[in-house]
């Protein structure tokens, strides 16, 4: 049997106790490979961007004062005096009374301050007439505008996708320092499972939870190392969790943890290595079967092997510690909602309830339970949005109370 159970705070207690969970360390890595990297230091932009004047129109670059009081009646006539085109530098310098041409982009020439669209000019020959006067500085990305030189773009802990990444590539950045991933073994364990692509022999069933794992892993910034299937051998498990510690910085087993003959995997833990097994049994619903090790430093998650059980302790308490490792700042997505009926909770166990989010005939969010089935009923993992958590004190919530759901995705 178990040991008296504690509570899920408890547990989560205990684990910070006995883990350091801080970033594992720092690399440096190519732009291209950062995506999805937690930026490990604050970046400083080394240039301005842009880092010169630079027309935003087509058109010509004048000097403002030298449009005044030009209108569609009465244009304004300069003299055009060279032009300027994308990428190279301007040579020529704009005096009383000149315009220059110039494209989208290009440099604002010397002596120019504002650049008069196309549509509000017309050339002949080597003269263009102006028919709308411009202000100073108009039409003109002006030199550090978007990015000054010194300003700080991107800090310490962001995750980065393709708009940090362009950012860095402004400012001349090929490489960025990002906290190393931690990487996660996740194997299974059970005489009945079968890993997916080979024949389905009678009596056994398809490994879902190191793959769900595997992909849940991967959500929260972890790099999954997927080890395979394990018969219910106190040897062959021991061997395993060893390469497991060896290969990586958490492990993740599922199934073993229960009260039968063939559940080894606390026992086996307990012979790896100081404090071993740390939380052995948590007073939750579904997921008592809960254990937790610490081997040396790194920690061992061995959940219970109904895959929506191990689905939901994995939020619960594996998520946070990956994420930790990662660098990721924790973020918890939540919505309110309409309970659509009456839940109940198990007496003296913090209840988690699998609800499907749908709207109702009045635009309402409503939580709906998603039956947990027989023990592995995949569909579960299928229909569920999120959870709603009951308290131990709590017997049930009613129909039409409003609950706070847990979503395991962006709705």
């Amino acid at each position: 049997m178990f040991r008296r159970l504690i509570t899920l705070e408890e547990a989560e207690g205990i684990i910070i106790k006995n883990l350091k969970v801080a970033p594992l360390g720092i690399e440096e890595v190519d732009i291209l490979e950062a995506c999805g990297r937690v930026l490990a230091v604050d970046v400083v932009s080394g240039i301005d961007v842009p880092p010169f004047n630079r027309s935003t129109v087509d058109g010509y670059a004048v000097r403002s004062e030298d449009t005044f009081g030009a209108d569609e009646n009465n244009p304004i006539r300069l003299r055009v005096c060279g032009a300027v085109s994308v990428g190279e530098v301007p040579k020529i310098s704009i005096g009383r009374g000149e315009a220059v041409e110039i494209m989208t982009g290009a440099p604002i020439p010397d002596g120019a301050d504002a650049v008069v669209m196309s549509e509000h000019a017309e050339r002949m020959d080597n003269e263009v007439y102006i028919y709308r006067a411009v202000t100073k500085y108009a039409n003109i990305m002006k030199a550090g505008s978007d990015i000054k030189r010194g300003e700080t773009v991107l800090t310490e802990g962001m995750v980065l996708g393709a708009r940090e990444i362009g950012a860095l590539a402004a400012i001349g950045l090929s490489k960025v320092k990002v906290y190393k991933v931690p990487r996660v073994a996740v194997l299974s364990t059970g005489a009945e499972v079968t890993e997916p692509g080979k024949p389905l022999e009678s009596g056994k069933i398809y490994d879902i939870n190191a793959y769900s794992l595997s992909v849940a892993v991967k959500e929260c910034g972890g790099n999954p190392i997927y080890l395979g299937v394990f018969p219910d051998d106190a040897l062959t498990i021991e061997k395993a969790l060893k390469k497991a510690l060896s290969d990586a910085d958490v492990v993740i087993t599922s199934g073993g943890v229960s009260v039968g003959p063939k559940d080894l995997i606390p026992r086996v833990l307990n012979t790896l290595g100081d404090p071993g097994v740390v939380v052995c049994g948590v007073a939750i619903k579904p997921g008592k079967p809960t254990t937790v090790a610490i081997i040396g430093d790194k920690p061992v998650f061995a959940l219970p092997g109904h895959p929506a059980s191990a689905l939901l302790v994995f939020y619960l308490l594996v998520r946070p510690i990956i994420m930790g490792l990662a660098g990721r700042k924790p973020k918890e997505e939540t919505i309110k909602a309409i309970a659509s009926t009456r839940m109940f909770s198990d007496k003296g166990r913090k209840t988690f309830v699998m609800v499907n989010v749908k709207k109702d005939e009045r635009g309402r969010l409503l939580a709906d339970p998603v039956s947990t089935g027989l023990s592995g009923a995949i569909t579960t993992l299928l229909k569920a949005d999120g959870f709603i958590e009951i308290p131990e004190n709590q017997q049930f919530i009613d129909v039409g109370e409003e609950v706070v759901v847990h979503l395991f995705r962006e709705l």
